[in-house]
């Protein structure tokens, strides 16, 4: 393709459609145009604004090229800030918990943890610690040049006195035959990282030397008496078998981290097919060219039974590539093709499991694709459809013969065949490829995109036979435009509310599919479905009181043992005094299967449609989420590794009404509690956030910064301690979500706007800013909260026994979340005494000291149980984080500073 463009710059210096290189290679135009833009976005290739596109070879290309060979973009890349590890995690999430854990030991202070790797046969251990090692350079942690030394100890297990040789290094004479001095793999891992394998093979003497060297960091060659060897070396082992029952309880002590790498079998479809897909790529680059594999042969691949893990399948996949290169080297074949009828029958088997794993499918694959093709030159895999003039119904007849096959028959078979009809359309519908450039309503949106957004927003009133509402007409512009800079950079355009919008509102998103066909004509570029979505709820607004849409987030715990899962929920059901929590028990003895039924019973019966969290404790449990948004089409996430403190965060966050994915990152910032460990998000930052006001307005920003001018101009304040935040309405309940992400960053104090929202701070109208009528009022809440600020130099100065700024955080944490369970607004001078209360009880029971009783607790608990119950379970982390137990007579005092009543008693002017 780069060469017809070299051919027409010779003639047109201007450039060439992709209509003009279609036609000239005889290609269908948006598959020519999706990989024109792939090439802009390489550099190789220039792009032009206006109708119709052109594009032009880029003459300076090359000039980009570094040294050895990298794209500028290739370079920029590497300097980003994504580890090797975070990248492995993105097609390996079963190991979540195996990365955070080796993270943890590659950087535990001064020199990491020693570790060791447990797993069956061919899972990955040897792999697994060479990435280790990769990222210890990549964190600085060891030298570029530090070594990295491999040894199985299974090759000299015969003879264990050469085994410790290999390991320590031997001095002349020590054995027979020892002709020479020789160093040992410790000595020549010095600076470095020394991976065992199977060290269960190593002898028990062997065992207690090692770990005197893991101690110390001190040996002795064998032989040598009177001098002793140091050396600074991170020490990595695997074992496959048990090691409490191999290895000397003295030896393994002095491994703290202990990881286990799952088996492929408990690592779910899609990383399998990440798997698949990367051994496919190394065998392209080995033999030079594209290896064609046939969809059955991937299913094949995916679902046979793979006994000795990856290991296993990386050989099997070798194998059948051997096959398909001797095909073709003797001319039986066109291409490297693998079809399944070319594998061996114990592969073949998998074609014919029960279990149709559809969520990948639909991914992947549509019903006209008949093979993958993988190529070394590619990092995404290609899709070859078939090249018959077949049509829709063609292709849903061989796919009912494929599933009748298999032994799909009646509802099943009919259920199958009108998803894939359902997909076939959708898919059909999106055919178009293509990026445009945009730069920013007057100065914001480019002149070319906002003609095609004008034919829109004409269309849609013509549609609509009324006219949008102004601000509807500029929300709906800059969104539009924000949509086509997204798809410009890549980035993927998701509506999880897509099928109920559909549904609800049929109309306007009929409306709206032809406003992205407009924009997908009119631009050339893909824009997804799912934008038909966003548009609707535009095409739907009206000036009806906006309300918080609250999430409802059912939370399932399934951990093994007779009554574990069941325990876990009543305490936490008792503690937050609901039944919200769901336990589901797994008993050692019953198979994996039979427990996942179980879930997708419950789920069945009870007409669960809603996001689940589900709380479990490790194995196979880990991978239900994906199987029950398979077959339930359910947003799931997963917390592995569940304890009682996230289930009664998790529920907590749940029945106040956050959604999936805050309370998932929410719990997962429970382990803050334990240790320092990156999860896989970024939690809130560890500095005091500042105060914020929030300005609103409907048209823009503009309008929110003129608010913004106005309060600066009347109230007096620090602008280091609190920041005037401007905010656009756009949408009908999106200002909801985004006030949620400025609370991640800022701590508000009130809002100013045009209009009153659906939320539980302090409110001024902009009429009342402008006539002054509520300076006073904004300007106390500062002067409060300086007051609240500089409690902490009180504390600091007042405790003995905690960290006055710690402590002071986690109690506004502790406010905050009782506060929110109650569905309270607490006044700042009632949190200013709760600070210092709790402060001071915590500091005091960390010395040891303990209150009086509190005269008629039990009566004052049962009249306030909700309110006990709630304060108790807040408590909970408190007590974990200070190794502390708060009784039930310091709840009771507690209770006092929430009750209503009380406060009401003690405060009567409010």
């Amino acid at each position: 393709m780069l060469i017809k463009l070299k051919e027409l710059k010779d003639s047109n210096s201007n450039g060439a459609s992709a209509i003009d290189i279609a036609q000239m290679l005889n290609l269908d135009r948006a598959n020519v145009s999706k990989d024109l833009n792939k090439l802009a976005t390489q550099e190789k290739v220039i792009k032009t604004k206006g109708k119709p596109t052109l594009f032009k070879i880029n003459d300076g290309y090359n000039k980009n090229q570094t040294n050895n060979g990298e794209s500028k973009e290739i370079k920029e890349h590497n300097v980003n800030d994504t580890s090797i590890m975070d990248i492995f995690l993105e097609k390996n999430p079963s190991l979540y918990v195996a990365v955070e854990q080796a993270k943890a030991a590659i950087l535990y202070p001064p020199n990491g943890m020693n570790i060791l790797l447990l797993g069956e046969t061919g899972v990955g251990k040897s792999t697994f610690a060479g990435l280790i090692y990769r990222y210890a350079i990549e964190m600085k942690v060891k030298s570029k040049n530090s070594p990295f030394i491999t040894f199985n100890c299974a090759d000299y297990a015969n003879n264990p006195q050469l085994l410790l040789g290999q390991i320590f290094g031997v001095k002349k004479g020590a054995y027979t035959g020892a002709d020479l001095d020789k160093a040992g793999l410790i000595e020549k891992s010095d600076g470095g990282i020394l991976f065992l394998d199977e060290v269960h093979r190593l002898p028990a003497e062997g065992q207690e030397m090692f770990f005197t060297f893991m101690d110390k960091g001190v040996y002795r060659r064998l032989g040598e008496t009177d001098s002793e060897r140091s050396a600074s070396v991170l020490i990595i082992t695997a074992t496959t078998e048990d090691p409490n029952t191999t290895l000397l309880k003295t030896f393994t002590r002095r491994i703290p981290m202990v990881i286990t790498i799952p088996a492929l079998k408990d690592r779910g479809m899609e990383e399998r097919f990440n798997l698949i897909k990367q051994f496919m790529i190394e065998e392209s680059g080995r033999l030079g060219k594209s290896i064609k594999v046939s969809i059955n042969s991937i299913k094949a691949f995916l679902s046979y039974n793979c006994e000795n893990n990856v290991g296993q399948l990386k050989s099997d996949i070798q194998l059948a590539c051997a096959k398909a290169y001797a095909d073709y080297l003797s001319n039986r074949k066109d291409d490297i093709k693998i079809n399944s009828v070319d594998l061996l029958s114990y592969i073949r088997e998998g074609l014919y499991k029960e279990i149709e794993h559809r969520q990948l499918w639909n991914k992947l694959i549509d019903i006209n694709k008949r093979y993958c093709i993988f190529d070394k030159n590619e990092e995404k895999i290609i899709f070859e459809e078939n090249t018959t003039d077949e049509n829709i119904y063609e292709m849903l007849d061989l796919r009912t013969r494929e599933l009748k096959s298999r032994g799909i028959r009646g509802i099943e078979l009919e259920e199958e065949m009108e998803k894939n009809i359902e997909d076939y359309f959708k898919k059909y519908m999106n055919k178009v490829y293509g990026k445009i450039d945009t730069t920013n309503l007057n100065n914001i949106v480019d002149k070319d995109i906002m003609e095609v957004i004008e034919d829109v927003i004409e269309f849609c009133e013509d549609q609509l036979k009324r006219k949008l509402d102004k601000k509807i007409y500029y929300g709906l512009a800059v969104h539009i435009n924000n949509s086509i800079d997204r798809i410009r950079r890549n980035k993927k355009i998701s509506n999880p509310k897509l099928n109920s919008i559909r549904k609800e509102y049929e109309n306007e998103f009929e409306i709206a599919l032809n406003a992205i066909k407009i924009i997908d004509r009119d631009i050339d570029i893909h824009m997804p479905i799912d934008e038909a979505g966003f548009i609707t709820m535009f095409l739907i607004y009206d000036d009806q009181n906006i309300k918080v849409v609250r999430s409802d987030v059912k939370i399932i715990i399934i951990a093994h043992g007779v009554s574990t899962a069941t325990s876990m929920a009543d305490a936490v059901n008792s503690l937050l005094g609901s039944k919200y929590a769901i336990g589901i028990n797994a008993p050692i003895e019953e198979r994996p299967k039979n427990i996942l039924e179980k879930v997708k019973e419950y789920i069945r019966e009870n007409q669960i449609k809603t996001d689940i969290l589900f709380l479990v404790d490790m194995g196979s449990l880990t991978t239900f989420g994906k199987e029950v948004e398979s077959e339930f089409k359910i947003k799931t996430r997963t917390v592995p590794l569940a304890c009682t403190l996230h289930a009664i965060e998790a529920t907590r966050k749940a029945i106040i009404g956050y959604s999936l994915d805050e309370i998932y990152k929410e719990t997962l910032e429970v382990n803050n509690l334990y240790d320092n460990n990156v999860l896989d998000y970024e939690p809130e930052e560890s500095e005091e956030k500042k105060l914020a006001i929030i300005t609103i307005c409907t048209t823009g920003e503009g309008g929110a910064k003129t608010i913004k001018t106005l309060i600066e101009d009347s109230v007096k304040f620090d602008h280091n301690f609190i920041e005037i935040v401007p905010l656009n309405f756009i949408g009908k309940e999106n200002i909801y979500d985004r006030i949620e992400k400025i609370k991640k960053a800022y701590d508000i104090l009130c809002f100013v706007g045009p209009f009153e929202l659906d939320l539980d701070y302090p409110q001024f109208m902009l009429d009342d800013i402008i006539e002054g009528n509520c300076i006073d009022n904004i300007q106390k809440l500062i002067d409060i909260e300086k007051t609240y600020v500089k409690m902490q130099e009180t504390l600091e100065n007042k405790l003995k026994n905690v960290d006055g700024k710690a402590v002071l955080k986690d109690v506004k944490r502790f406010s905050k979340t009782v506060s929110e369970a109650l569905n309270i607004k607490i006044t700042t001078n009632v949190l200013i005494g709760i600070a210092l209360h709790m402060s001071c009880m915590i500091d005091r029971l960390l010395e040891g000291k303990n209150i009086d009783d509190f005269q008629g607790k039990d009566t004052y608990i049962k009249e306030n149980l909700n309110l006990y119950r709630i304060i108790k379970s807040a408590c909970t982390s408190l007590n974990t984080k200070y190794s502390i137990i708060i009784s039930d007579e310091e709840i009771c005092c507690l209770m006092n500073f929430f009750n209503p009543k009380v406060y009401l008693k003690n405060n009567p002017h409010k």
